[in-house]
């Protein structure tokens, strides 16, 4: 059975007459038959070109903390439109964003992007230039971004050998068209293992600029760091003289106000946003420490773009950020996420389906076949295939999750307590249908 209704199925077969696979990203293609086509989204809804509705999970991948076209937002940015967008100069709304940024992360200073990939890539410039080192450490499973020199040993390495051993890891690129060399400036380390981590940096502190990654694993189940993994990462860096670089694209101003730095109580040398800083709109961001922010220096080092602080990105971000300070919004997904992990999990164990749910409300994961998972190679362990079964089977009656299940499960404020209850029931449904199989 395809997820197309003949409406979608047409239209996207139009996409593929002039759009490679008949997507603009890779990750929104699942096949010929279950790729859709979206014609709006309203709160925590979308509508398919046939007028199906889902109760929306994925969010976009995890931007749209209010909702979608939340009205306080859509506001802000058509006043914004009315005055021009783009004007080379800065605004008072790049300065104000700046400001709120700094208020509620603890960060020092600020530079816009208009995506993860832009304030990641920047960010690891700059500890290149504040350290003089070229090489960094990266987490296996970690994904940060659509340039080369991240696009190693990411959540879609899906072969193992690629990986090498988990005592002696090597770098496994996940693209064709890549540089051969560039591996020689990537460290790939498993997640939580302390030991390889206080070796390697040990071994090889003096090549070492950056260590760069997701404070819990944002694009595998969203597994959590182990109590001491973080503050190991903090106090390594701070021996060594290596710039921490806390990506928390995903988690930032969605698992707490001040994001991952503030849950977990750590405070990082240079973190980047991007995601729900804006409910949806294309803006990111790069804050952190004065003395590392101030190597953007112009003439000497590049760090800029024609759109980065446009007005609309702009007012996105100060309009969701306020909503974020004046209302309960973190309390209240949390409080939904939690009822959804807790009732997922009771399904789980009623029908003796191994499980594990893994993060936090906002950003939650589930494993299926193990009732744990430390890392991405003890992910990989999982049943897979019977994950990506309910998965689908979920989508096919009107509950989007990604199939996929490294992609974790996003909440936004605008789902109510009766999408909870319709979810739950429906998942239990669904859970005994594959069971059965």
């Amino acid at each position: 059975m395809s997820l197309q209704g003949e409406k979608t199925g047409a239209l996207y077969k139009r996409a593929t007459e002039h759009i490679p696979y008949g997507v603009n990203s890779n990750f929104r293609y699942w096949g010929p038959d279950d790729t859709l086509v979206v014609t709006r989204g309203e709160g925590a809804y979308i509508w398919d070109a046939d007028g199906k509705r889902y109760i929306d999970y994925r969010l976009g991948f995890g931007p749209i903390i209010l909702g979608h076209g939340y009205p306080a937002v859509v506001e802000r940015v058509q006043q914004a439109a009315a005055n021009g967008t783009v004007f080379a100069w800065t605004t008072p709304g790049e300065v104000e964003l700046a400001e709120r940024i700094c208020r509620m992360t603890g960060v020092e200073m600020v530079r816009l992007s208009n995506t993860g990939t832009e304030a990641t890539m920047h960010a690891l410039r700059l500890a290149r230039a504040y350290t003089g080192r070229e090489k960094f450490i990266k987490f296996e499973g970690h994904y940060h971004g659509m340039y080369d020199y991240a696009l190693y040993s990411t959540a879609s390495s899906n072969n193992k050998k690629m990986l090498g051993s988990q005592r002696h890891p090597r770098p496994a690129p996940v693209s064709s068209g890549m540089p051969r060399r560039i591996d020689e400036y990537v460290i790939p380390l498993p997640f939580n293992d302390i030991e390889r981590l206080e070796e390697t940096i040990a071994a090889h502190w003096e090549d070492i600029a950056a260590i760069l990654f997701e404070p819990m694993m944002g694009n595998v189940a969203s597994i959590m760091p182990d109590k001491k993994f973080l503050k190991t990462i903090r106090s390594q860096c701070s021996k060594y003289g290596i710039v921490m670089i806390m990506d928390e694209v995903k988690t930032g101003f969605r698992i707490a106000n001040g994001g991952a730095q503030e849950y977990f109580k750590v405070q990082a040398d240079l973190v980047t946003y991007a995601k729900a800083l804006g409910n949806g709109f294309p803006v990111a961001a790069i804050g952190g420490k004065r003395e590392i922010m101030m190597m953007a220096e112009p003439g000497v080092f590049a760090l800029g773009g024609t759109y980065v602080g446009n007005a609309i990105g702009v007012a996105a971000a100060n309009a969701t950020l306020d909503i974020l300070e004046n209302e309960p919004v973190i309390a209240t997904i949390n409080q939904r996420g939690q009822t959804l992990m807790d009732g997922m999990a009771e399904i789980l164990t009623r029908v003796d389906i191994p499980h594990a749910m893994l993060g936090l409300p906002p950003m939650f994961g589930m494993i299926i076949g193990a009732t744990d998972a430390a890392d991405f190679r003890g992910f990989l362990n999982t049943d897979l295939r019977l994950a990506e079964e309910i998965g689908m089977e979920l989508n096919m009656r009107g509950i989007q999750p990604d199939a996929d299940n490294r992609e974790p499960w996003f909440l936004c404020y605008s789902l109510s307590d009766a999408d909870v209850n319709e979810t739950l029931s429906i998942f239990n449904d669904v859970v005994i249908d594959v069971k059965r199989r």
